[in-house]
């Protein structure tokens, strides 16, 4: 390919990924289904997307030259735009994220229990140390992960869950802290305000979120079953939300077939190949 194509066919690659495929991706709901390889998917896109805009600059340079100002010009604009965004958001990002985890870590030891020390009523025998309750909230349950990482519940929702329901609601916990969704969901959240507010596409992080969502509560499933959390998220929900509804739907329902999970699979290599194939084609010397 032709110095000015490989530069457009680059630039080109990186609008669709970073601008078009957000706005794509949220209406495939099948990837629900399979929340692992859809959130594979989700990963491809996005760093193919941002790798791509950074190799306008390189291509074009390399490539082109100054035989074509223009798209010199434009390739220039999209890299540097998209490396400084990049560093800034994830600046911000990171240290927000870790200083407000902080806070509410001592905020929940100064206030919180442990589950070992609470009234038996509600835990039905279950003792976790590394579970925090806190006596006042709506019913809910979430994890703070990182180091001295803990799963928080509070009184309410103790009072409304039963044994196997809270096995259930502490398993899906587990599982979001085992396979480090924070750190995925960290990454999804600096590519997403990496781009400029105006082209931002708010459902995709929705779905993201939804999708690491579905992805903990297969996890709470193998574990425990799939009838036990449905109960625990109708137990906890405090009004039919459409993610509640969402996930509760997906658990009356098996995952997707084998052949389609593994077709998500390779499209997710395919699309992510498209920086390497362009990396590749740039270091490799020709004549």
């Amino acid at each position: 390919m032709g110095g000015p194509l490989l530069t457009a066919a680059v630039v080109l690659a990186a609008l669709l990924l970073v601008l078009g495929a957000p706005r794509v991706l949220p209406a495939w709901t099948a990837l629900r289904r399979m929340p692992g390889p859809g959130l594979l998917l989700w990963q491809s896109v996005s760093l193919a997307g941002a790798l791509c805009a950074l190799l306008a600059a390189p291509t074009a340079v390399l490539t082109t030259g100054l035989s074509q100002p223009l798209l010199l010009g434009l390739a220039l604009l999209l890299s540097g735009a998209m490396l400084v965004r990049l560093l800034v958001s994830g600046h911000r990002v990171g240290t927000d994220l870790r200083r407000r985890r902080t806070r509410h870590r001592e905020l929940v030891d100064l206030v919180g229990e442990h589950l070992d020390d609470t009234l038996a009523r509600g835990a039905e025998g279950i003792t976790r140390p590394d579970v925090t309750v806190l006596a006042l909230g709506n019913p809910s349950a979430y994890c703070l992960p990182g180091r001295g990482h803990r799963i928080v519940l509070t009184r309410a929702a103790l009072d409304r869950l039963g044994a196997t329901e809270l096995r259930a609601v502490l398993a899906h916990e587990q599982g979001h802290l085992d396979a480090r969704h924070d750190l995925l969901l960290e990454l999804f959240t600096v590519l997403h305000e990496a781009v400029p507010r105006r082209l931002r596409v708010p459902a995709a992080l929705t779905e993201v979120q939804l999708l690491t969502e579905a992805l903990a509560d297969r996890i709470a499933e193998q574990r425990t079953g799939h009838a036990d959390l449905a109960r625990a998220l109708v137990a906890m929900a405090t009004a039919a939300t459409p993610e509640v509804t969402a996930r509760v739907r997906l658990l009356s329902h098996p995952p997707a077939p084998r052949h389609t999970r593994i077709a998500v699979t390779a499209l997710s290599a395919a699309v992510l190949a498209v920086p390497v194939a362009v990396t590749v084609t740039l270091i490799t010397p020709t004549g």
